[in-house]
């Protein structure tokens, strides 16, 4: 090393170095573990609810003869974009 660079920042440097070694070995083994690893099933998160069983039944509401002019008029608003 340059005589100019003190021992702290050698020291630095090599616990850099070593702190980058670490970490690129847990990233390899990480990913290989994940590559490699047999695939599970998808596992519900705490307190989800299960899947519905069977589709709901459509609803209806019948809508009174204002309500269905102001529908029209939204849709004709929307159209125009």
């Amino acid at each position: 090393m340059p005589e100019h660079v003190s021992v702290f920042q050698q020291i630095a440097l090599v616990i850099l170095a070593v702190a980058t070694v670490a970490w690129v070995v847990g990233l390899v083994r990480l990913v290989r573990v994940v590559a490699f690893a047999a695939p599970q099933p998808p596992r519900l998160p705490m307190g989800a609810l299960p899947g519905q069983s069977q589709a709901p039944a459509l609803e209806s509401v019948p809508l009174t003869a204002d309500e269905q002019d102001a529908f029209a008029g939204l849709v004709r608003q929307f159209s125009r974009r």
